[in-house]
């Protein structure tokens, strides 16, 4: 018999009734009923119940254990009464009657309950991981982690994708964070960066004329830390396809992500490819979002001309500076108590509006604090541009097109969620398509590349050089379900004449192009194809999977959101003949906030 074990802690069944097994595993619980001991004990596998009688010579060891020590016991496998049957549990059948037990570990006092999943501070739970990570769900979490990739990996070689390793210590490339920086030791002053993504290295694997790549890829950004987003550090399933277009990543990338959502969505709807394309204006017109949750079946109206002229002032005065109005139709939203419009103004002023204005439609006319301003023409106007009719609502956003697309997207969001429209039980992916290329620095009034600063202009060069650069579009996208971000992606700019009037309108002169991304220009120059690519996330994928709302929850070893490893006390102090070694001073910010330097 082997020494630890010779089946698992979730193998038994009815059917090794009469073995004599030993189990190897973490005390889970303990129940003293009447001069019967009860053990659950647990691994990886699963929980079976061992059970010692009042005689057994062992009991006085087995009472005085702690939870979450380690043990192994040796016994007959029984099988339990009818009355007696677990349903929850896979071995609820039998049990272990022990005759042997030998303490492997013992546990100290627990600082968090890991047979519970009980709520904790998140402060506790990273600090003790390696407990948390005992927990069903985390644990639960991380095992569907390893599946998910398993899976995603499958289908990506199926499909002709090769799988390729790009480097960890690279050069810093503009892709919308900060770098972390690695001090090099043999080039004093010099630094490597961690990569924000494999993005050169796979355009420079394309030019070197492989033709599907694909790799579970570590990407670093030193960024804060949001609900769906880790800061530090994150994965994604990256992407790149040679004499390609866009429609061509589609239909490559459709198949993956709709096999794993099936898969792994325990019966939940998916959306069937082709998925919907949406592009970035309509997107931002009909939802206020570049990331739509199409679970939600309400859509934004423009109804401007609804309050243009009107004798509402309040609307009346900015439409007329060039503000906006949009609307959100609530259906059915006329039986809803006064305590539900309060409730939506109080939450529209905590957004940073003045309120939400809306009227109610009933009886072939409209009630509310704006309808005396709406005759029965405006009334006509308002129902045809919203689709609403009696017994609705329709809810008002008064600004600029862009704060009052946003925030109508956000009413959408509120209303879909108050009136309980989402559609559960679903996982619904769109493409959005046609980005800007460049945007505005409010601050800086700075033209700035709005996506990825490597992709194809539509119309190329000519666009670039003729038209207004916040006209023009570019063949980048991103792949949304349920509200997620999954990816960005884009047909890459693969011509140096492009690349260089692209960068110069960002404010990049072609030496600091060449410097930057002299290596990627200088293969450029030697034959490039047509290609294109994109990423997805994987943490965002097994997030959703998991039906979690903080991104953590599906990480093994996350950082906290100040971007600190509580278990492994990083990022922390280097030795004073470390930073010599790597000719580094520090500049520590005294208790005024003035730096102050020192070795």
């Amino acid at each position: 018999m082997h020494s630890l074990r010779t089946h698992t802690c979730g193998e038994l069944r009815r059917e090794h009734t009469g073995l004599t097994v030993r189990l190897s595993g973490w005390l889970h619980r303990k129940r003293d009923h009447a001069n019967v001991l009860f053990l659950d004990l647990r691994d990886h596998y699963g929980v079976v119940q061992c059970v010692l009688d009042g005689a057994s010579p062992l009991l006085k060891t087995a009472e005085a254990l702690r939870l979450e020590s380690v043990i192994t016991v040796t016994g007959q496998v029984v099988a339990r009464a009818p009355d007696a049957i677990n349903p929850r549990l896979a071995t609820g059948e039998v049990e272990v009657a022990v005759g042997e037990l030998t303490i492997q570990s013992t546990a100290d006092p627990l600082p968090l309950p890991v047979n519970s999943d009980t709520e904790l501070p998140e402060e506790t739970r990273l600090r003790y991981r390696f407990l948390d990570l005992r927990r069903e769900r985390l644990h639960r979490n991380i095992v569907l982690r390893s599946r998910v990739i398993a899976s995603i990996r499958r289908r990506m070689i199926e499909s002709g994708f090769m799988e390729f390793q790009t480097p960890i210590l690279t050069s810093s490339s503009p892709e919308g964070a900060r770098d972390y920086l690695v001090p090099s030791r043999v080039h004093p002053g010099k630094f490597y960066a961690l990569p924000q993504a494999p993005q050169q290295f796979k355009q420079l694997l394309m030019t070197s004329g492989f033709d599907r790549y694909f790799q579970i890829a570590p990407c670093f950004r030193d960024e804060d830390g949001r609900a769906d987003r880790s800061p530090g550090e994150f994965y994604q399933l990256d992407v790149e396809m040679a004499f390609v277009t866009q429609e061509d990543v589609f239909a490559a990338l459709e198949p993956v992500l709709h096999g794993v959502f099936v898969e792994f969505a325990e019966g939940a709807a998916v959306t069937p490819p082709p998925f919907p394309r949406i592009p970035f204006g309509e997107a931002m017109a009909k939802y206020g979002s570049d990331k739509p949750d199409l679970r939600n079946p309400l859509l934004i109206a423009d109804v401007t001309e609804v309050f243009r002229g009107s004798t509402f002032s309040a609307f009346a005065t900015p439409v007329a500076s060039g503000a906006v109005v949009r609307a959100v139709r609530a259906p059915g939203a006329a039986a809803q108590p006064r305590s539900f419009f309060d409730k939506l103004g109080q939450w529209a002023r905590e957004q940073g509006a003045p309120g939400l204005g809306y009227v109610i439609l009933a009886d072939g006319g409209a009630r509310g604090p704006i309808a005396r301003f709406l005759d029965a023409d405006r009334l006509a106007q308002l129902a045809a541009a919203t689709g609403a009719r009696d017994g609705d609502a329709c809810f008002f956003v008064c600004d600029g097109k862009p704060a009052a697309e946003r925030l109508a997207g956000r009413v959408r969001l509120r209303l879909g969620e108050e009136l309980g429209l989402i559609e559960p039980n679903a996982f619904r992916f769109c493409w959005v398509t046609d980005f800007p290329m460049y945007e505005l620095n409010e601050d800086t009034k700075k033209i700035e590349f709005s996506h990825n600063p490597f992709s194809m202009p539509q119309g190329g060069l000519e666009v670039l050089e003729k038209a207004d650069p916040l006209t023009i579009k570019a063949f980048q996208y991103d792949i949304v379900c349920n509200g997620v971000e999954l990816s960005s992606g884009a047909i890459r700019n693969h011509r140096p004449d492009i690349m260089y009037r692209a960068f110069a309108i960002a404010g990049y002169g072609r030496d600091e192009v060449e410097a930057r991304f002299g290596g990627m220009l200088n293969a450029f120059k030697y034959g490039a194809p047509p290609h294109g690519g994109s990423a997805p996330g994987i943490d965002r994928i097994v997030m959703l999977l998991a039906g979690e709302t903080n991104i953590r929850e599906v990480i093994a070893f996350p950082m906290n959101q100040q971007a600190q490893d509580l278990l492994m006390q990083a990022p922390g102090p280097v030795a004073p003949e470390r930073l010599k070694e790597l000719h580094i001073k520090l500049d520590l910010p005294n208790a005024d906030g003035e730096g102050s330097s020192r070795r």
